[in-house]
């Protein structure tokens, strides 16, 4: 079921915020980093992705469906009030 899903995408996106901020912090000592749709989709795809979905999940799919989850986000009027993790992971549960 889709909403079964959700808690568990939300904790792995929130993990890998985690993860990228340490990312972004070292290794490109601060600066934004424009690819991080790839950078979270190839992490989540190491950290257990296709077993919350029960299916395999490649990178380049994940990769577009957070851009395109994150561009949705970004023109929702009004702005949700829940936090992006929780949009964005919905948005995976339905789509994947």
């Amino acid at each position: 079921m889709t909403t079964d899903r959700i808690a568990p995408l939300e904790a792995l996106l929130g993990e890998a915020e985690t993860a990228h901020g340490a990312y972004e912090t070292t290794e490109l000592n601060g600066v934004y980093d424009q690819e991080w749709p790839r950078w979270y989709a190839e992490y989540a795809v190491d950290h257990g992705i296709g077993e919350i979905v029960g299916r395999p999940v490649g990178a380049d799919e994940l990769a577009a469906l957070l851009t395109a989850s994150w561009s949705a986000l970004q023109q929702t009027d009004p702005r949700p009030s829940e936090p992006w993790a929780t949009f964005v992971a919905g948005r995976l549960a339905a789509e994947l």
